[in-house]
């Protein structure tokens, strides 16, 4: 059941995305979906770190944004549409009259038993093994190299990334 509603919550801010157009709603709808997948992806495997990564990159990547918009952006009032409600109001009840439904509560769509029986023996030390090392040890290089030029691009004597008049 609650794989059914996180699949309609994630339908739903996949369709709002494309009707927002104020930057900082676009990131807290994108934020909420990105929650929603890793809470999707952490249910379907035996382990959630998977999931847990992928929250944190999105949520520092959403950070970045959050600033630059702050820094850029004036001062706009948040504005709802009429499409918006067009799109969201069926779907939500939709989504409420399929868990009331006493057919589809009984009703096992998907078999989490199924799912989580696939075996996933060593999935992470893949990751570490001959092969894939170098491309491990390849990325945190890339990413100590990304993390200077941040810095040097960066810094306080230069003040913000907008001038002030």
């Amino acid at each position: 059941m609650l794989w059914i509603l996180t699949m309609n919550i994630i339908f739903l801010m996949s369709m709002m995305i494309i009707l927002v157009n104020h930057p900082m709603t676009m990131g807290f709808t994108l934020l909420f979906q990105t929650t929603m997948i890793a809470l999707m992806t952490s249910m379907m495997g035996s382990t959630s770190w998977f999931s847990y990564i992928l929250f944190l990159i999105m949520v520092s990547g959403m950070l970045v944004l959050f600033i630059y918009m702050t820094s850029i952006a004036s001062n706009e009032k948040f504005k709802f549409s009429n499409s918006w409600m067009l799109i969201t109001v069926p779907i939500i009840a939709s989504t409420i009259y399929m868990i009331s439904d006493k057919l589809m509560t009984n009703y096992n769509m998907f078999k989490y038993e199924q799912i989580q029986n696939i075996p996933f023996e060593n999935t992470l030390t893949k990751f570490m093994n001959f092969p894939f090392n170098y491309l491990m040890i390849m990325l945190i290089v890339y990413l100590f190299f990304t993390l200077i030029a941040v810095v040097k691009i960066s810094m306080i004597k230069y003040g913000p990334l907008r001038q002030l008049n």
